[in-house]
């Protein structure tokens, strides 16, 4: 084929026309009031074109500067621009708050029961049978005690038998509290010798031959009287020196392996033990929490 040839078939050309306008007249005359008037109607739409992209624009300027004034008044005060403002200080790395503070004394220590129950001058709450012997009866773990006769004495000689009252009178003794104690046909007599200081309740129980006197009556018969061999025991404490007779109620001499006879013995002397010591925590607890002077 070839392209030197006829032209590819074009359409055929038709006369100008505006949208809406009437065709022009076929006459090779122009009519010219139809100009004028299509000329008017281009030129309206072109001034009504660029009032309204001017609108626009002007819309768009006074949005851009309207957000600017609102995250102008958002960052800075009143009559000062947001490069006014002076910058956000820098932190300390180091507080000026005070540390708090320990004490290095350390507090004193807790008193000692066993002060208050050495001296006289410490040992200041109420002593008496009562208060050594409560109740009418004591119960060693399955082994129940009762309570007979009581007696207190400040004639510490006349409370024991052999060489203890001696030792007792010469070693400064106070008073002499005593209790018997019954179970099974064996009697118990606990005596607890108070002295001034532990080193004269010490001495007196090294000296003596710890016989304390037995002590009957309230129903409790005469025992270790006469013939019978009983058994004595002492021991001391602090400021008291604590003995213990025991024996049997119907005469019979105490032996050696006498369990029926040992046990009450060592039950009465561990119990006073125990209430010795207890009177002791007692008035270190009530020094502990007294209010300073």
């Amino acid at each position: 084929m070839s392209f030197g040839g006829s032209q590819w078939p074009q359409e055929p050309r038709q006369p100008y026309q505006s949208y809406g306008e009437p065709q022009t007249s076929s006459s090779s005359t122009p009519d010219w009031a139809a100009l004028a008037d299509a000329s008017a109607a281009r030129a309206r739409r072109k001034r009504w074109l660029l009032i309204g992209t001017g609108g626009i624009a002007t819309a768009a300027v006074a949005a851009i500067v309207a957000t600017a004034v609102v995250f102008t008044n958002d960052a800075a005060p009143s009559g000062k621009n947001a490069r006014d403002l002076p910058t956000a200080p820098e932190l300390p790395n180091q507080t000026t708050q005070p540390e708090p503070s320990f004490s290095t004394v350390a507090p004193p220590p807790p008193p000692d029961p066993k002060d208050f129950i050495s001296s006289a001058k410490k040992d200041t709450a109420p002593l008496s049978a009562d208060t050594l012997f409560p109740g009418k009866k004591l119960t060693m773990g399955d082994r129940v005690y009762a309570k007979g006769p009581t007696a207190r004495t400040t004639n510490c000689a006349s409370a024991t038998q052999a060489s203890l009252g001696a030792a007792l009178r010469s070693h400064g003794c106070d008073q002499v509290i005593r209790a018997t104690y019954t179970k099974d046909g064996v009697a118990v007599t606990i005596g607890v010798a108070v002295f001034p200081t532990q080193a004269q309740a010490q001495a007196a129980v090294k000296q003596s031959a710890r016989s304390i006197a037995p002590l009957s009556g309230s129903g409790v018969a005469a025992f270790c009287k006469g013939g019978p061999v009983c058994r004595f025991v002492g021991n001391s404490y602090g400021r008291y020196a604590y003995f213990t007779t025991t024996g049997h109620i119907n005469g019979k001499s105490v032996t050696k392996g006498d369990t029926k006879a040992f046990q009450p013995g060592d039950d009465l002397a561990e119990f006073t033990f125990r209430q010795i010591v207890r009177r002791g925590e007692m008035q270190a607890s009530a020094a502990a929490t007294a209010p300073a002077g």
